[in-house]
């Protein structure tokens, strides 16, 4: 396990530098709405078999200006598993998802009120770095997001090198690794120095998840990383989905109805803004317990 000082933040640019802008700009996040619980810490229950939850909100609202993006939502979201976001195009799902790392940061005209729960502790307190908080909470994009000016080698340890991190071992060792966990590294290891631009779609986007591994996170957001996919190379997306909830949460966007059951072990449904159902994926899509959860599961809207 790499220590902080090893860890990047995850973003969807295009050159390191632009890293580096967003490490200077951690001071200037959204505004809130009422004060955040500064150092406060929850320590939840256990989920039945034991589980417990790596994160949770609690009555989370996101607003932009005037707009209502999702309101008063809480959820669980269980260690080492799945969590798929499903809903209609506009639900607020995406929104949602960006706020579990305090990417609305970026956004001036944000505001998040509400809690935000990382092991226990609000990722939205005074005292919390948002850049530390990224390099936990790592964000794969829609599309593939290599660095077109760098190698394939470059890519994956660019966040080690950001921090000083110059020792040629452990960039080697860390970015097989990477690459062996992103099941690309059999497909890549005689081009290491070559662009990964050069790759084909489905290997860009794993490119990216290696980049995102490579800082060992400890949840992982995925934000429809198949919808621009071929289904050869959507198939190992989540081949590898399904190999990585052993080492991290992962919680995933998805408007594929197939998809969400195929991957994940809890499934919350979204509709203009609100959470409306929330448990075992097996029960969302056989048991609903709202009509316009089984209403969007049988495809009669959305």
């Amino acid at each position: 396990m790499l220590n902080n000082s090893a860890k990047l933040l995850k973003t969807p640019f295009t050159h390191l530098k632009d890293i580096s802008n967003l490490l200077m700009h951690q001071a200037s996040g959204p505004a809130r709405a009422s004060k955040p619980v500064s150092g406060v810490t929850f320590t939840p229950e256990p989920a039945s078999g034991g589980k417990k939850f790596r994160m949770q909100t609690r009555n989370l609202t996101v607003r932009y200006g005037t707009t209502i993006g999702v309101e008063d939502v809480t959820l669980p979201i269980y260690d080492k598993e799945v969590l798929a976001l499903i809903g209609p195009s506009g639900c607020g799902k995406t929104t949602y998802l960006r706020a579990l790392n305090r990417m609305h940061d970026l956004t001036r005209i944000a505001s998040v009120t509400g809690e935000v729960l990382l092991d226990g502790t609000d990722i939205y307190g005074n005292d919390i770095n948002p850049v530390n908080i990224r390099r936990r909470i790592g964000m794969v994009f829609q599309k593939p997001t290599p660095f077109p000016t760098m190698s394939i080698y470059d890519n994956v340890v660019a966040g080690l090198k950001l921090v000083g991190i110059r020792k040629k071992s452990l960039l080697d060792e860390v970015c097989e690794r990477a690459l062996k966990q992103a099941a690309l590294f059999e497909e890549v290891k005689d081009r290491l120095r070559s662009p990964g631009a050069g790759l084909s779609g489905g290997q860009q986007q794993r490119l990216s998840i290696a980049r995102a591994l490579a800082v060992d996170p400890e949840v992982m957001l995925m934000d429809e990383p198949t919808s621009s996919l071929d289904p050869q190379s959507t198939n190992r997306i989540e081949e590898l989905i399904h190999t990585l909830k052993e080492q991290v949460t992962i919680v995933i966007v998805t408007h594929n109805m197939q998809q969400a059951a195929r991957l994940s072990d809890r499934t919350a449904f979204f509709y203009v803004g609100h959470l409306i159902e929330t448990g075992t994926t097996n029960d969302i899509f056989t048991k609903p317990k709202e009509t316009r959860t089984e209403e969007y599961i049988s495809g009669r809207f959305g």
